[in-house]
Protein backbone atom coordinates (compact mmCIF):
# COMPACT_ATOMS: atom_id res chain seq x y z
CA UNK A 1 0.00 0.00 0.00
CA UNK A 2 1.18 3.50 -0.80
CA UNK A 3 1.11 5.61 2.38
CA UNK A 4 3.26 8.61 1.43
CA UNK A 5 4.56 10.26 -1.75
CA UNK A 6 7.25 12.88 -2.26
CA UNK A 7 8.08 14.32 -5.65
CA UNK A 8 7.38 17.13 -8.11
CA UNK A 9 3.91 18.55 -8.58
CA UNK A 10 3.22 18.07 -12.30
CA UNK A 11 -0.32 19.42 -12.27
CA UNK A 12 -3.01 20.37 -9.79
CA UNK A 13 -6.69 21.23 -9.73
CA UNK A 14 -9.04 21.69 -6.75
CA UNK A 15 -9.87 17.96 -6.79
CA UNK A 16 -6.80 16.15 -8.19
CA UNK A 17 -3.02 16.29 -8.52
CA UNK A 18 -0.36 14.42 -10.45
CA UNK A 19 2.91 13.90 -8.58
CA UNK A 20 6.09 12.79 -10.40
CA UNK A 21 8.10 10.42 -8.23
CA UNK A 22 11.33 9.44 -10.02
CA UNK A 23 9.69 9.45 -13.44
CA UNK A 24 6.42 7.80 -12.41
CA UNK A 25 3.34 10.05 -12.30
CA UNK A 26 0.80 9.28 -9.58
CA UNK A 27 -2.69 10.77 -9.83
CA UNK A 28 -4.34 11.46 -6.49
CA UNK A 29 -7.76 12.79 -5.58
CA UNK A 30 -7.47 15.64 -3.06
CA UNK A 31 -9.69 17.93 -1.02
CA UNK A 32 -9.90 21.70 -1.50
CA UNK A 33 -8.08 22.12 1.83
CA UNK A 34 -5.10 20.17 0.51
CA UNK A 35 -5.24 22.08 -2.80
CA UNK A 36 -4.86 25.41 -0.97
CA UNK A 37 -1.79 24.06 0.89
CA UNK A 38 0.07 23.07 -2.29
CA UNK A 39 2.70 25.18 -4.00
CA UNK A 40 2.93 26.00 -7.68
CA UNK A 41 3.18 23.34 -10.37
CA UNK A 42 6.81 22.20 -10.66
CA UNK A 43 7.47 22.61 -6.93
CA UNK A 44 8.36 19.82 -4.52
CA UNK A 45 5.41 18.24 -2.74
CA UNK A 46 4.86 15.71 0.07
CA UNK A 47 1.49 14.04 0.54
CA UNK A 48 0.11 11.51 3.00
CA UNK A 49 -1.71 8.90 0.93
CA UNK A 50 -4.68 6.60 1.42
CA UNK A 51 -4.74 3.73 -1.09
CA UNK A 52 -8.28 2.58 -1.81
CA UNK A 53 -8.54 -0.86 -3.41
CA UNK A 54 -11.67 -2.33 -4.99
CA UNK A 55 -12.12 -5.30 -7.31
CA UNK A 56 -12.31 -3.04 -10.34
CA UNK A 57 -10.20 -0.04 -9.31
CA UNK A 58 -7.23 1.27 -7.37
CA UNK A 59 -7.48 4.90 -6.31
CA UNK A 60 -5.10 7.16 -4.41
CA UNK A 61 -6.22 9.99 -2.12
CA UNK A 62 -3.68 12.61 -1.05
CA UNK A 63 -3.59 14.86 2.01
CA UNK A 64 -1.29 17.73 2.96
CA UNK A 65 -1.94 17.07 6.67
CA UNK A 66 -1.89 13.71 8.46
CA UNK A 67 -4.90 14.82 10.55
CA UNK A 68 -6.99 15.17 7.39
CA UNK A 69 -5.97 11.69 6.20
CA UNK A 70 -6.92 10.15 9.56
CA UNK A 71 -10.27 11.95 9.56
CA UNK A 72 -10.87 10.72 5.98
CA UNK A 73 -10.22 7.13 7.09
CA UNK A 74 -12.57 7.51 10.05
CA UNK A 75 -15.31 8.78 7.71
CA UNK A 76 -14.86 5.65 5.56
CA UNK A 77 -15.93 3.51 8.54
CA UNK A 78 -19.42 5.05 8.35
CA UNK A 79 -22.00 3.06 6.39
CA UNK A 80 -22.96 5.00 3.27
CA UNK A 81 -19.77 7.08 3.07
CA UNK A 82 -17.31 6.06 0.36
CA UNK A 83 -14.01 7.75 -0.54
CA UNK A 84 -15.55 10.23 -3.01
CA UNK A 85 -18.10 11.45 -0.46
CA UNK A 86 -15.43 11.57 2.27
CA UNK A 87 -13.27 13.84 0.06
CA UNK A 88 -16.35 15.99 -0.67
CA UNK A 89 -16.98 16.31 3.08
CA UNK A 90 -13.39 17.41 3.72
CA UNK A 91 -13.66 19.91 0.84
CA UNK A 92 -16.84 21.37 2.31
CA UNK A 93 -15.56 21.98 5.83
CA UNK A 94 -12.19 22.28 7.56
CA UNK A 95 -10.96 19.34 9.64
CA UNK A 96 -11.18 21.45 12.82
CA UNK A 97 -14.78 22.50 12.17
CA UNK A 98 -15.77 18.96 11.21
CA UNK A 99 -14.33 17.54 14.43
CA UNK A 100 -16.04 20.31 16.42
CA UNK A 101 -19.40 19.65 14.73
CA UNK A 102 -19.18 15.90 15.35
CA UNK A 103 -18.15 16.30 18.99
CA UNK A 104 -20.92 18.80 19.71
CA UNK A 105 -23.57 16.87 17.77
CA UNK A 106 -24.07 19.82 15.41
CA UNK A 107 -26.24 18.14 12.76
CA UNK A 108 -27.13 21.48 11.14
CA UNK A 109 -23.50 22.17 10.20
CA UNK A 110 -23.00 18.61 8.91
CA UNK A 111 -26.11 18.66 6.69
CA UNK A 112 -24.83 21.83 4.94
CA UNK A 113 -22.07 19.69 3.42
CA UNK A 114 -22.96 18.44 -0.10
CA UNK A 115 -23.98 14.77 -0.01
CA UNK A 116 -24.66 14.64 3.75
CA UNK A 117 -28.32 14.26 4.62
CA UNK A 118 -29.93 14.17 8.05
CA UNK A 119 -29.60 10.40 8.52
CA UNK A 120 -25.95 10.34 7.44
CA UNK A 121 -25.18 13.29 9.75
CA UNK A 122 -26.80 11.41 12.66
CA UNK A 123 -24.75 8.27 11.85
CA UNK A 124 -21.51 10.29 11.67
CA UNK A 125 -22.14 11.86 15.08
CA UNK A 126 -23.28 8.59 16.67
CA UNK A 127 -20.36 6.52 15.39
CA UNK A 128 -17.50 9.05 15.60
CA UNK A 129 -18.36 11.32 18.53
CA UNK A 130 -16.28 9.31 21.02
CA UNK A 131 -13.54 8.32 18.56
CA UNK A 132 -12.01 11.72 17.89
CA UNK A 133 -10.17 12.38 21.17
CA UNK A 134 -6.82 12.22 19.38
CA UNK A 135 -7.93 14.40 16.46
CA UNK A 136 -7.05 18.08 16.05
CA UNK A 137 -5.25 19.46 19.07
CA UNK A 138 -7.74 21.94 20.46
CA UNK A 139 -11.46 21.37 20.70
CA UNK A 140 -13.38 24.15 18.94
CA UNK A 141 -16.14 25.82 20.89
CA UNK A 142 -19.64 24.40 20.55
CA UNK A 143 -21.09 25.74 17.34
CA UNK A 144 -17.92 24.84 15.45
CA UNK A 145 -17.26 28.25 13.95
CA UNK A 146 -17.54 31.82 15.13
CA UNK A 147 -20.31 33.49 13.19
CA UNK A 148 -19.30 36.56 11.24
CA UNK A 149 -22.87 37.80 11.33
CA UNK A 150 -25.93 37.43 9.15
CA UNK A 151 -24.62 39.58 6.27
CA UNK A 152 -21.35 37.62 6.06
CA UNK A 153 -23.24 34.32 6.25
CA UNK A 154 -25.43 35.46 3.34
CA UNK A 155 -22.36 36.44 1.30
CA UNK A 156 -20.73 33.08 2.06
CA UNK A 157 -23.89 31.29 0.94
CA UNK A 158 -24.01 33.34 -2.27
CA UNK A 159 -20.37 32.51 -3.13
CA UNK A 160 -20.93 28.79 -2.50
CA UNK A 161 -24.05 28.88 -4.70
CA UNK A 162 -21.93 30.47 -7.44
CA UNK A 163 -19.68 27.41 -7.32
CA UNK A 164 -16.79 28.56 -5.13
CA UNK A 165 -15.57 25.86 -2.69
CA UNK A 166 -16.78 26.64 0.84
CA UNK A 167 -13.29 26.86 2.48
CA UNK A 168 -12.07 29.25 -0.24
CA UNK A 169 -15.25 31.34 -0.04
CA UNK A 170 -15.09 31.48 3.75
CA UNK A 171 -11.48 32.75 3.73
CA UNK A 172 -12.47 35.43 1.21
CA UNK A 173 -15.45 36.56 3.31
CA UNK A 174 -13.40 36.63 6.52
CA UNK A 175 -10.70 38.66 4.77
CA UNK A 176 -13.22 41.11 3.28
CA UNK A 177 -15.12 41.46 6.58
CA UNK A 178 -12.02 42.83 8.32
CA UNK A 179 -12.91 46.13 6.66
CA UNK A 180 -15.65 47.28 9.03
CA UNK A 181 -16.85 49.85 6.46
CA UNK A 182 -18.20 47.06 4.21
CA UNK A 183 -18.89 44.31 6.76
CA UNK A 184 -22.54 45.27 7.34
CA UNK A 185 -23.50 45.94 3.71
CA UNK A 186 -24.28 42.83 1.64
CA UNK A 187 -23.46 44.29 -1.78
CA UNK A 188 -20.19 45.91 -0.71
CA UNK A 189 -19.07 42.85 1.27
CA UNK A 190 -20.02 40.55 -1.62
CA UNK A 191 -17.95 42.59 -4.09
CA UNK A 192 -14.99 42.73 -1.70
CA UNK A 193 -15.20 38.95 -1.12
CA UNK A 194 -15.41 38.32 -4.88
CA UNK A 195 -12.18 40.31 -5.33
CA UNK A 196 -10.51 38.36 -2.50
CA UNK A 197 -11.56 34.94 -3.80
CA UNK A 198 -9.84 35.34 -7.18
Amino acid sequence: MIAHLRGLLLSKSPNAVIVDCNGVGYELAISVSTFTELGAEGSAVKLHVHTHVREDALALFGFAELTEKRLFEKLLTISGIGPKLAITVLSGISAERLVGAIRSGDHATLTKIPGIGKKTAERVVLELKDKLDDMVGSVPETGAKPSLGAVADDVLSALVNLGYPRPVAQKAVESAAKDTAVASDFEQLFRAAMSAVR
